[in-house]
């Protein structure tokens, strides 16, 4: 059976807009961080290959600006495979307290090796052995494998600096569509898409 909820926290009109999505989507970032709504950088990823197959994940948005919006994953895996063969992509953001979703779509571009290192460098070190120790999306016959090869580059790389692997790259979409869906009762939400044409931001309000 569906659950029908009806959405009654608030409203969005073209007047509380601001003319820069970046920035109205910095305006909501920081509205869903106070609000503790749990993981407000996760967002679901989803790619096509060349089979036109799409794939969805939940991943952590590491930064934003505008430039586009970062993440950073194994090249080898599902996902970067697709970007590999299709560089389109969509990213959604679900912030359930405060019944807001952000769905933005565009190009997905590798990021320097410079910057990539210097985020890897910053992570935690388990997770920096996390990234050697798996063949992400591969199929393994056990968890023990995982584990088995967690504990050789731990020895491996025992009081020493851990190296970014070569193919454990950083991201980013460079948005062209970006749309903010606002809630409203009787599923009347209030939806405004933000269209890039010729280098400009054009708002239009669309039907939910």
């Amino acid at each position: 059976m569906g659950i029908d909820k009806q959405f009654k926290l608030m409203q969005l009109s073209e007047d509380d807009l601001i003319a820069d999505p970046i920035k109205q989507f910095d305006l909501w970032y920081k509205d869903a961080i106070r609000s503790d709504v749990p993981f407000p950088n996760s967002f679901v990823l989803s790619t096509s290959g060349k089979n036109n197959v799409i794939s969805s994940r939940v991943l952590l948005l590491k930064d934003h600006s505008s430039e586009g919006f970062k993440f950073y994953t194994n090249e080898n895996s599902r996902k970067g495979k697709d970007l590999t063969d299709n560089n389109n992509a969509s990213i959604c953001f679900w912030w359930d307290r405060l019944e807001r979703q952000v769905r933005i779509s565009g190009p997905v571009k590798i990021l320097s090796s410079k910057e990539s290192d210097e985020y890897f460098n910053s992570r935690p070190r388990g997770s920096q052995l996390g990234a050697w120790a798996s063949d992400q999306s591969e199929e393994i016959s056990s968890r023990k494998v995982l584990e088995d090869s967690y504990k050789k580059y731990d020895l491996k790389y025992k009081n020493k600096i851990i190296p970014r692997p070569e193919y454990w790259k950083g991201y980013i979409l460079v948005p062209i569509n970006i749309e903010f869906w606002q809630g409203r009762d009787n599923r009347l939400h209030d939806r405004f898409l933000y269209s890039l044409v010729n280098k400009k931001w054009r708002i239009s309000r669309l039907a939910p």
